[in-house]
């Protein structure tokens, strides 16, 4: 096993109040709706949305590597904008990764605009870490969904206002 971690960044032109609401508050109600050809629904299996929640993101046929991943919510500082989930069930666990979660933390620039920093933290089955093409993956589905939110909030200013 190798434990492994990387980062990136996205900056969004959406208010921070606005992405965090629509993207972190509400994107088990949202994500489905925007992203219906990926995500066919979103379970809330525990919690009320705050730190222990647990859902779980059933994909559609799109998705070939699996069919779904079940989160658990460890933080959700809504002053600070911070999130950090664990996937517990589903995804790349026992595929690729025995485990993996991520924190995400947004700021506001000195523009008004939004940083959306994310580090995934993983832990391989093997004696391998995550390619450069692997992480990308990763990054391109989190990525996808944050830009899914993003050009719905652009497309509908008084959305999460």
């Amino acid at each position: 096993m190798v434990s492994g971690s990387f980062t990136f960044q996205e900056v969004s032109t959406v208010g921070i109040d606005r992405l965090w609401k629509a993207g972190i508050l509400d994107a088990h109600n949202l994500l489905p709706k925007l992203l219906p050809d990926f995500i066919s629904k979103v379970e809330l299996l525990e919690g009320d949305g705050g730190a222990g929640t647990v859902k779980k993101f059933h994909f559609s046929e799109a998705v070939k590597e699996f069919r779904f991943i079940v989160d658990k919510t460890k933080v959700l500082n809504n002053e600070n904008y911070i999130i950090k989930q664990t996937i517990i069930e589903g995804g790349l666990i026992g595929l690729r990764l025995k485990s993996y979660s991520f924190e995400m933390k947004l700021d506001v620039g000195s523009n008004g605009e939004t940083f959306q920093k994310t580090t995934v933290v993983y832990e391989t089955l093997d004696d391998t870490p995550l390619s450069a093409e692997e992480q990308d993956q990763i990054r391109a589905s989190l990525s996808m969904m944050t830009k899914a939110v993003e050009g719905h909030l652009i497309a509908n200013p008084a959305a999460y206002a």
